[in-house]
């Protein structure tokens, strides 16, 4: 039996290893190139300290406490030379991908499928053999390169991995790059290149109430969590809230509609800002936070939208008197 391990790197870079049953995460770390810290692998010196994000391993007892007092393993730091996985793990590595002498992956693949959800969004999914061993966790983004440049784009995934298939909701940016190319010139077939997965924002194993914020194309990486949500289940109550500028901006309704069937514990808000909006729910996000998403500030916050957004959540959130147990935010500004 072996475990999958992402391991989150201090510049935004996850790389995946397997890791086999009773062999330790340094070990395996080593073992496929990537040199993660490391100096005793005794449990002595405490040089491979990590924080574990989600997961269930062993530490065993044959470390000291200089190298990991009880303490912080209570906070979830873990000692990688002594770590034995019992489930998949999320470690978050205190180096960069560049000193621990890994790299953003690469892959290779093609369009699938192009298409207008709106003026203001495209749907892209792309697929490729070599896509069958991208691994990501769910929210995180990639670096498309523009066909014809050498020019990349940042882009959120908006499905899981499904045969070598992945998607993403693309803002329709006027004169924009990748616009333009998606919108004039891209055909089924047309070969495109990837690197990553890079991020910080993802989904984390789910303890509380969990309050999702998206805005326009910030939708993206929700639509990729509820998904592997919906594999699993939630015992906690899951809210959307979705906001867009105009009526025509709305996309995925029939998905979001899907994952509330799916997903007893899930329901979504969507809204509208324009005043000529003829959608029943009108206005910003921020005014369709209740109280009860808020759930006294027990609650972790997924925020994914245009940086005005996250500034005036920011500023409701202090308003109200309100610290989330947590509160994970994606910026994004349309590039052209």
């Amino acid at each position: 039996m072996s475990y999958k391990v992402a391991l989150n790197f201090e510049d935004g870079v996850t790389r995946f290893i397997e890791v086999d049953s009773g062999e330790t995460v340094a070990d395996a770390a080593y073992r496929q190139g990537i040199n993660i810290p490391l100096d005793c692998r005794d449990g002595a010196c405490g040089a491979c300290k990590c924080f574990a994000e989600a997961g269930h391993y062993d530490l065993g007892d044959n470390y000291i406490e200089d190298a990991l007092s009880e303490a912080e393993k209570a906070e979830g730091l873990v000692l990688t030379c002594q770590m034995r996985l019992e489930s998949d793990c999320v470690l978050r590595i205190p180096a960069s991908s560049d000193v621990c002498k890994t790299a953003q992956a690469s892959y290779e693949a093609v369009i699938s499928d192009v298409r207008p959800l709106s003026p203001s969004v495209i749907a892209l999914s792309i697929k490729g053999a070599s896509l069958a061993r991208l691994s990501f966790l769910p929210g995180q983004y990639v670096n498309l390169r523009v066909p014809g440049s050498d020019q990349t784009r940042a882009y959120s995934f908006s499905s899981l991995p499904q045969d070598g298939e992945v998607s993403f909701l693309i803002r329709n940016v006027p004169g924009g790059l990748m616009s333009g190319y998606l919108s004039q010139q891209a055909r089924a077939g047309d070969a495109m290149t990837l690197t990553g997965p890079l991020g910080s924002f993802y989904l984390r194993e789910i303890r509380r109430p969990l309050l999702m914020l998206a805005g326009g194309t910030g939708l993206a990486p929700f639509t990729a969590m509820l998904e592997k949500i919906a594999e699993s289940g939630s015992a906690y109550p899951l809210h959307l809230i979705y906001g867009v500028t105009h009526d025509a901006d709305l996309v995925e309704m029939d998905r979001l509609q899907e994952f509330a069937a799916r997903i007893p514990t899930f329901s979504f808000t969507v809204c509208v800002a324009s005043p000529e909006s003829h959608y029943p729910q009108k206005g910003y996000v921020t005014q369709h936070i209740k109280p009860h998403h808020l759930n006294d500030g027990e609650v972790d916050i997924y925020l994914c939208g245009p940086p005005p957004m996250v500034e005036a959540v920011n500023g409701f959130l202090r308003e109200q008197g309100i610290q989330p147990a947590n509160f994970h935010y994606e910026k994004f500004a349309a590039s052209v």
